[in-house]
């Protein structure tokens, strides 16, 4: 598949965008368009389950991720987001962390007054829209759940400052559209190779052999009433790679830049 099938300038290098201002509004709305008479609740993780009650970890060192979820998610809500969007609800509810990624929720969760509850029988049926914003993914167990109890959601794992002004502030739907410019133009491909410019000059390149297959996308995108999970940020065009050879950069949970030679 050529490339040619691409604008000349597709998409724009991450230095060269301008974001607008995070709008809680115009992400739910574009993300989960219709969004009118659904019912809304936020699920954060949490190590110590008694700081859900009265919201404490608010006051407790550390918990960054939570906090973003309740000063922008939470109280966007409450503060005309539900209204503007045509929702109802707004609750925000703990599960105990799992400690990795996409790993099986614990049922038990916890409401802001300290009561034990559970995620099967008082969370996924009675809610159209569950928002998960944790410090690990669960983008997998909340899929199944949402097939089988009919929900749409999101998860947005570490979210921060810098997520929140730029991944979770572009309009979805031109970031779907990006992503399928790319899907069109690799989809089919018997490889692709990827440069990684560094700082100090060196470029690495990494080959992966793809056998044909076509493209996915991850859009962001969960419009509709059909059950689904979007994790956002989002904008991604991915395969299950066949082969591989070259240099792979890896980042480590510290932050440290480490690069891996496949043979």
């Amino acid at each position: 598949m050529s490339a040619a099938l691409l604008d000349r300038d597709p998409v724009l290098h991450p230095e060269m965008r301008e974001f607008p201002p995070f709008s809680l509004t115009r992400l739910l709305g574009t993300v989960f368009e219709p969004t009118e008479g659904c019912r809304i609740c936020l699920l954060i993780d949490l190590e110590d389950m008694s700081l859900m009650k009265d919201y404490g970890f608010l006051q407790a060192d550390g918990h960054e991720v939570q906090k973003k979820a309740y000063e922008e998610f939470y109280l966007g809500l409450k503060d005309g987001g539900l209204e503007a969007l045509g929702m109802t609800g707004g609750e925000m509810f703990a599960y105990p962390m799992t400690y990795g990624s996409n790993l099986d929720l614990k049922d038990e969760c916890y409401d802001a007054a300290g009561r034990q509850l559970s995620l099967d029988r008082d969370i996924y049926p009675h809610y159209d829209l569950i928002l998960c914003l944790s410090t690990y993914s669960a983008t997998a167990p909340l899929t199944a759940k949402c097939k089988e109890y009919g929900f749409r959601g999101a998860t947005m794992h570490g979210v921060n400052d810098i997520i929140l002004s730029s991944g979770l502030a572009v309009d979805y739907n031109d970031v779907s559209a990006d992503a399928e410019k790319l899907r069109l133009a690799l989809t089919g491909a018997d490889a692709i190779e990827i440069d990684f410019a560094l700082e100090d000059g060196r470029v690495l390149t990494a080959w992966l052999g793809l056998d044909g297959q076509e493209a996915q996308k991850s859009h962001g995108l969960c419009k509709g009433r059909t059950p689904d999970i979007a994790n956002l940020p989002a904008g991604e065009v991915y395969f299950v790679p066949t082969n591989a050879r070259g240099q792979f950069p890896m980042k480590y949970s510290d932050g440290t830049l480490g690069v891996l030679d496949v043979v």
